[in-house]
């Protein structure tokens, strides 16, 4: 099956890719293009996976930039040849030509940026507790370092969890409150005292608050589509050992 890879305009003409399940060679519950290195998936398959995405970028599998990700606000900065050894962060910047950033995500959001002017991309995991820790801000800061601007960037966010699928708890609230009370915008009344929390808005904001030039999320759910996304989350409610992870990204 030929790979699916969603693109966004306000990147082009930039290489990037957000790559759906569809096209792997893995089976059972990573049915697809599951390029988790971390999950239970056999290595056989992932490698297969990884590979593919690779020659889709036009790259050979070990020059693809990874990350360690730990829901931080951690940054590294892509420099020659990859490390056998991914470093613990959730975000990757470079101004190299010819550098590939990936990130894995299975309903936390995959965002990627573009600095036309500079010539500078990156690639960040962001989920809700990386977001809050500030690791857009921190991937825009990191590529200030390499001559970046924010009011030149574009940001686009790929497929992640909508609020429609995302119930979460009144101590979730609580987070989010302690560090700005008007983000109670970015939460819907759900059942009895549960709330919806829309992370794609959340991230928006962050982004626009951050003054990039374009911030977009190309609008799909990860939960609500089984059969083109892995999700975290509905693994849970569907009682599967593990899930797959999608791979986002980008290269000069």
């Amino acid at each position: 099956m030929t790979l699916e890879i969603l693109t966004s305009d306000a990147l082009t003409p930039v290489r990037h890719g957000f790559f759906t399940r569809r096209g792997g060679a893995s089976s059972g519950v990573f049915n697809g293009l599951n390029c988790g290195l971390g999950s239970s998936d056999q290595a056989d398959a992932v490698d297969i996976n990884r590979a593919r995405v690779a020659r889709a970028m036009d790259a050979q599998p070990g020059a693809m930039w990874r990350v360690h990700q730990i829901h931080s606000a951690n940054v590294v900065v892509a420099e020659g040849d990859p490390p056998a050894r991914a470093e613990a962060a959730d975000a990757i910047v470079t101004r190299e030509p010819g550098q590939v950033l990936s990130i894995l995500t299975a309903d936390c959001a995959p965002v990627l940026f573009w600095d036309p002017d500079a010539g500078v991309i990156g690639a960040a995991h962001a989920g809700w507790r990386g977001a809050l820790a500030g690791i857009l801000e921190a991937t825009l800061d990191a590529m200030a370092t390499l001559g970046a601007q924010p009011t030149n960037t574009i940001a686009v966010i790929g497929p992640t969890i909508s609020q429609r699928a995302y119930e979460v708890g009144p101590e979730f609230l609580d987070d989010f409150i302690d560090e700005d009370t008007e983000n109670t915008r970015f939460f819907a009344n759900g059942e009895g005292d549960r709330y919806m929390f829309d992370l794609p808005a959340y991230e928006l904001h962050r982004l626009r608050r951050a003054g990039v030039a374009q911030a977009e999320w190309i609008r799909h759910c990860t939960y609500s589509d089984p059969r083109r996304f892995f999700s975290y989350r509905r693994s849970v409610h569907e009682k599967q050992a593990d899930y797959g992870r999608l791979i986002s990204t980008i290269r000069l």
